[in-house]
């Protein structure tokens, strides 16, 4: 009775602190998965978050950019009316809109590919044209003159809605 009793006891006591162990390293093999699907995600979802922020802040320019070439057209409507003197000011608050919004292009365009890249670059370009042209242009034919800013923004804000969507 005695040895085989110790036998099953033997193998038991071989055994079992292998398979804790075993069963121990797996455990740890599954946790480290764990750690590095959450550390994707948290990467993802702040890499998402930062171009959502960008892409608020991209629209706000935009706007600033068509409201202060409202006001250079206002400016150059008074001066050519002889009622108001040239407004440097105004001239360079324009500039400096045009500036932001293809600074914070440029970093949009940075994270997509050549295409978007060039579209950004475009729009850019042709921001910094209307500004130029928005004091020679009237009021009421400013919209003319974003007409073309105006499609390609639109397509950026759609890249924008679809980032968020995804």
């Amino acid at each position: 009775m005695g040895e085989s009793d110790s036998k099953p006891r033997a193998l038991v006591i071989t055994f079992f602190p292998m398979f804790i162990a075993t069963l121990s390293l797996v455990t740890s093999i599954y946790n480290g998965y764990l750690n590095n699907k959450f550390v994707d995600l948290i990467q993802r979802n702040f890499g998402r978050a930062e171009y959502m922020r960008t892409c608020k802040e991209i629209i706000d320019a935009y706007f600033q950019v068509k409201f202060k070439a409202g006001l250079l057209s206002a400016g150059g409507e008074r001066e050519r009316a002889g009622t108001a003197p040239h407004a440097a000011t105004e001239q360079t608050d324009a500039a400096a809109a045009a500036n932001r919004f293809a600074a914070l292009g440029t970093y949009l365009a940075n994270l997509r590919d050549d295409a978007i890249r060039a579209r950004y670059t475009e729009l850019a370009r042709s921001l910094e044209k209307a500004v130029i042209e928005a004091r020679r242009t009237p009021p009421a034919e400013l919209d003319r003159l974003f007409e073309g800013a105006d499609r390609m923004f639109a397509e950026l804000n759609n890249d924008c809605v679809k980032s968020a969507k995804e």
